[in-house]
């Protein structure tokens, strides 16, 4: 008897390659809504902060970090903080250190969470005091003007780091004008201590971890 020849056929293989076919759209899709989701995440920053600003001053016309009355506004009965300068600006950088006498930078948070208009912790000296973004890069905020980080425009400036090139334009795109180089925000790469902006001589790439600065 002649040996009987195994293998596809043309419909087996068809439906074999449409399996596949869909289940490489569902995990682009997937990976797609994953982005998305993060760079959801990283914008809230960016919006919220503002609101933290505006609540403190409607609460206590004074900005948070730079009060100058910040213990009595806050806790009249014991010296749970530190004053600000009471300038008009958010004095420092936004990613100052915690140190002994911390910059406004860093008080901020500790008088915005005492005012209760945002969580974590009010102790300089915890670990966790410093907030992080969705990446784990730090976020801050700072008075904006001339030495404002990438020169971006605007009494404040808000500052997260650790951000991966490839969700920078959609963040930019979601926040402003789409384009890291111009506009209220800007994306640069930060090596040591030096923040160069991006631009095209120091083009984006989607691998390399940015800093994005909102001025407002």
């Amino acid at each position: 008897m002649k040996a009987r020849n195994t293998g596809f056929t043309l419909v087996e293989i068809a439906i074999v390659l449409v399996i596949i076919g869909l289940l490489l759209g569902g995990v682009l899709k997937g990976q797609e809504l994953i982005n998305s989701a993060k760079v959801k995440n990283l914008s809230q920053d960016f919006r919220t902060i503002p609101l933290f600003i505006y609540g403190y001053q409607d609460k206590f016309r004074a900005l948070p970090g730079d009060d100058l009355r910040a213990q009595t506004h806050l806790c009249p009965a014991s010296a749970c903080t530190t004053n600000g300068n009471g300038n008009g600006r958010i004095d420092g950088n936004w990613d100052d250190a915690v140190s002994a006498t911390p910059s406004e930078a860093v008080l901020f948070w500790q008088h915005v969470r005492l005012a209760n208009l945002a969580g974590g912790s009010t102790v300089t000296t915890d670990p966790n005091y410093l907030p992080l973004n969705a990446d784990g890069g730090r976020i801050g905020v700072q008075g904006g003007g001339a030495g404002a980080p990438l020169g971006v425009a605007g009494s404040h400036v808000v500052c997260s780091a650790g951000i991966s090139g490839k969700y920078i334009r959609q963040l930019d795109a979601a926040l402003d004008d789409g384009d890291p180089e111009t506009g209220s925000m800007r994306a640069g790469s930060l090596v040591g201590t030096t923040l160069t902006a991006v631009s095209p001589t120091n083009p984006l790439d989607e691998a390399t971890p940015y800093v994005a600065c909102l001025g407002f």
